[in-house]
């Protein structure tokens, strides 16, 4: 039995959805690591945060205990999977099922040339036969979703009848979620950075997805910077994704599970957050981790706030003197008066 497609249907209210995919952290690659995301939960509780992508050759060949760690409290936690080889692809679900994973999510977005050259990523819009038997092998094998994130075009193929047959044949696949960058990719003339910035937003896209397809979870992505932008958003779609500007405004979240999951519970100050992350970067010195990795999620907290400057400068100071410490951290919040509070960025809700 197809997808149902509805032309014309009513929009889909989400923005008070209790969905998984209502606000998501999206994967990003030496970004979304699991200091960053231990980081990002003491913020929001409940937004669905990804872990990088991990090339299914890797999880399956390599070490999963390795790849796969994570801290409980990271959770609800998604994994992204590169891959393209449908064995391959379930025995990575069936791993991300015993590990905790609440969902596991096919790169069919990334323009890499390292990624196209191991045929995932953006290429896979060509041959969405091959991503529909990825999703049915992978989804035999556990009873966690199984998600595709995608872009609305790549290169040539960009008319939105080869959208809507990628979306329609993945789906009869077994996938009922797709993240969609509201760009096209340009796999040949333009680097990734320039993938993620020169062609054109075009939102009106993934909402048209939602009325045609009104039976399957559609979240948009790409260029959303503000939780009032997302808001918005979510009068038309089922869930958003946000990515860079979280990495560079992580605190932009401090309201998120007060309103977008009705879980009001007091939000932590920035030196209350920093002060909850202490205990953990202790652990994780104590067992070899250099503060340079533990550090580059905390760069943006204080963004725009009374003693950023400072804050930033001890903490770069203390990675490029090698002062592997908890007190590394420490100093740097002492930089920052406690009366910053509070204090929302710009597009946070109030």
């Amino acid at each position: 039995m197809g997808v149902t497609r509805s032309r014309g249907a009513k929009a889909v209210d989400a923005s008070n959805s209790f969905r998984l995919h209502t606000l998501c952290v999206a994967p990003m690659m030496q970004r979304t690591d699991r200091h960053q995301r231990y980081f990002l939960r003491l913020i929001s509780k409940h937004a669905l945060l990804y872990t990088e992508m991990i090339s299914s050759s890797a999880l399956v060949h390599g070490n999963p205990s390795r790849l796969l760690q994570h801290d409980p409290s990271e959770r609800p936690l998604a994994l992204q999977i590169g891959g393209s080889d449908p064995r391959e692809m379930k025995v990575c679900a069936t791993i991300a099922g015993d590990c905790g994973f609440v969902e596991v999510n096919i790169n069919a977005g990334c323009p890499s040339t390292r990624v196209q050259a191991g045929r995932f990523g953006a290429c896979l819009m060509t041959t969405p036969e091959r991503v529909a038997e990825c999703v049915a092998a992978m989804g035999s094998a556990v009873t966690i979703p199984i998600t595709v994130k995608t872009r609305i075009g790549v290169d040539c193929w960009d008319s939105y009848d080869f959208l809507v047959h990628f979306i329609d044949t993945v789906a009869k696949g077994g996938c009922r979620t797709f993240i969609v960058h509201a760009r096209k990719a340009w796999l040949r003339g333009l680097s990734p950075k320039e993938n993620r910035h020169k062609p054109p937003l075009q939102y009106d896209i993934v909402k048209q997805l939602k009325r045609d397809f009104p039976s399957l979870e559609i979240v948009i992505n790409g260029g959303i910077r503000r939780l009032d932008e997302a808001r918005y958003h979510l009068a038309a779609v089922d869930g958003v994704m946000i990515g860079r500007e979280v990495y560079r405004n992580p605190y932009l979240f401090a309201t998120v599970d007060q309103q977008f999951y009705a879980d009001h519970h007091p939000i932590p100050t920035r030196h209350q957050v920093v002060e909850a992350y202490l205990p953990y970067a202790a652990r994780q010195i104590s067992r070899g981790v250099s503060l340079y990795w533990l550090s580059r999620p905390l760069f943006g907290l204080f963004q725009n706030q009374p003693g950023a400057h400072s804050w930033r400068q001890v903490l770069s100071w203390s990675i490029s003197s090698k002062n592997n410490t908890i007190e590394a951290l420490s100093d740097a919040l002492s930089q920052v008066p406690r009366t910053v509070g509070t204090a929302l960025p710009d597009g946070a809700l109030s």
